[in-house]
């Protein structure tokens, strides 16, 4: 009988570590796809699932390892080095058009949807034939996609798809301005300072004309046209005011326009940028405004839902503002009685020459003083526009400002020439929601100057494709205080934000600084600035002009 050998198989031992060595080669190159234990076997292939949503059974069949790892992943190895994106970005495009480009979308969207579903149908109703079950799959999947077009198909605001607006700030920060303070307007609106007294009236200068009563009974079917008027207007900033000059040498320490204290009272409601100076010497401070600062101009829809655009047309934001511009300096003069005596204050006009006194605009500036505590006073210049006779007799200064109306479609939505005269509270009621900065610095100012009656005129474009040519619709009155309960000005909040500001610059060393609103979001930004940073502007301002200030002719 032979011997039966047993040859022992070749072992080999990794002496180094757990698993095969290096000189296993039997399944070197072989793929290997990872697997479980664990995963069922089901079905080889399922066309019904992805269709109508039965996610039923679909992590039953499902590799805990994931669908397309390992081996039999698919890679693409071309070489992609030559291949350049193209730049697809649409071009902005008025907001009108975007509304309607939105729409279209969405109407294309429901209808490839319904495209779709009936590829589906078409698919499905080849020569095979349906059961009873997938047409009732196929039924209430149709169902259910028309309940929620009508649910949720109008939905979505159209004002998600356009692309933020990008403003530019009103001045150009240089590299060696240094940020040392960011405020935003969530913390400014929880202030207040509701112990300030009564202002103390330090001098009254110039000269007002009377009101012409009969443009109280203007109507849409009265109207009359607005008139040019050739007047001098001054603007004259708070460092370069002669009286300002001689009051802070012996009364006050915190000087400013109402311009600009109102900007500030009223900066949470602001949306496009804007820039005051403060100079600090000693123990006083000047809050002041750059040559071309932009604290004097008008905005028009700055609070909108959609303000106007910032491109170069007829309806563009700077357009319309000096537009605006130049109808309030001239309704202010066209609205008062120019050949009967002026209303004289003790001290003459101090940024006119003598021989100027018949040109100048009716206008009288009223140096008062408030007392914020902490040993702080400021002085503000106000400004008031005309006086009118009351029932009783007296004498009523009032404050003047039009309200101009540029495209009803566009801006406000109501035609003031058919609404103005039934439902004049629904159009004063847009305008506070559209220009709410601007109407809330209009009652400042007369609130601060003790102004006893705003006055505001409607004024509108002749045709709303020219913008030289207005019309005067009608006139509204307001006592100043109400106007501003109205609209939800709360002045307490208002001298909080000054008093906080005062007291931060107080706190600083000497040097020039400026306050920022930024273009986009509502923030106040604080620079340290080299206190020569605007003082080219300035001496090109000078040498283009006789005298010191600015002055504005309305031509």
């Amino acid at each position: 009988m032979p011997e039966i050998r047993f040859q022992a198989p070749v072992v080999i031992d990794n002496k180094d570590g757990w698993g095969p060595t290096e000189d296993t080669f039997q399944y070197k190159d072989m793929p290997y796809q990872p697997y479980s234990k664990s995963d069922q076997l089901g079905k080889i292939a399922d066309w019904t699932g992805t269709i109508y949503g039965d996610k039923r059974n679909y992590n039953r069949y499902r590799s805990q390892f994931g669908v397309g790892v390992g081996m039999y992943q698919y890679i693409h190895e071309d070489d992609e080095n030559t291949f350049q994106l193209v730049d697809s970005t649409r071009l902005p495009k008025p907001a009108y058009q975007k509304r309607t480009r939105f729409q279209q979308n969405r109407f294309r969207q429901q209808q490839n949807q319904n495209n779709r579903f009936g590829q589906m149908q078409k698919t499905f109703a080849g020569p095979q034939k349906k059961s009873k079950t997938m047409k009732n799959l196929e039924m209430d999947q149709l169902r259910q996609m028309r309940k929620w077009q009508k649910q949720f198909g109008n939905r979505t605001d159209p004002r998600q798809h356009q692309q933020a607006k990008q403003r530019e700030p009103s001045v150009r920060v240089r590299e060696d301005w240094q940020v040392i303070e960011e405020i935003p307007f969530t913390s400014l609106s929880k202030l207040s300072l509701p112990s300030i007294s009564e202002p103390h009236e330090l001098s009254v200068w110039g000269s007002l004309e009377y009101y012409d009563k009969r443009f109280d009974r203007i109507s849409t079917k009265s109207e009359k046209k607005l008139t040019m008027i050739n007047r001098l207007i001054h603007k004259i900033t708070t460092t370069k005011d002669p009286v300002i000059r001689q009051i802070c040498k012996t009364h006050g320490n915190v000087f400013a326009t109402d311009a600009i204290i109102s900007t500030l009272m009223c900066c949470t409601r602001s949306v496009y940028p804007w820039d005051i100076v403060v100079d600090k010497f000693g123990a006083r401070l000047f809050f002041d405004k750059r040559e071309d600062s932009t604290i004097d101009m008008l905005t028009v829809n700055e609070t909108a839902n959609e303000p106007p655009p910032e491109d170069g047309t007829m309806d563009s934001a700077k357009n319309l503002g000096m537009e605006a511009v130049f109808i309030n300096h001239n309704f202010a003069q066209q609205v008062l009685k120019t050949n009967e005596e002026r209303y004289k204050f003790p001290n003459p006009n101090p940024f006119i020459q003598p021989d100027e006194e018949n040109e100048a605009a009716s206008v009288a500036y009223r140096y008062r003083s408030w007392d914020l505590g902490n040993n702080q006073t400021i002085v503000i210049r106000c400004e008031q526009d005309c006086v009118q006779t009351g029932p009783n007799g007296e004498d009523q200064f009032v404050s003047i400002k039009a309200i101009n109306e540029w495209n009803p479609k566009i801006g406000s939505g109501l035609d003031w020439r058919t609404k103005l005269d039934m439902q004049r509270g629904a159009v004063l009621a847009a305008e506070l929601r559209n220009n709410g900065f601007k109407l809330a610095k209009w009652a400042t100012c007369a609130i601060l100057a003790g102004s006893d009656q705003m006055k505001f005129g409607y004024v509108s474009r002749q045709n709303f494709k020219d913008a030289s040519r207005h019309t005067i619709l009608g006139m509204q009155n307001f006592k100043p205080q109400e106007f501003a309960t109205q609209m939800a000005l709360n002045t307490d909040n208002g001298w909080g934000i000054v008093r906080v500001l005062v007291d931060f610059f107080m706190n600083k060393p000497d040097g020039r600084y400026l306050i920022t609103k930024d273009p986009m979001k509502p923030v106040l930004r604080i620079y340290s600035i080299p206190e020569n940073s605007f003082d080219s502007e300035e001496e090109a301002s000078d040498d283009e002009n006789d005298q010191p200030g600015t002055e504005q002719q309305q031509k």
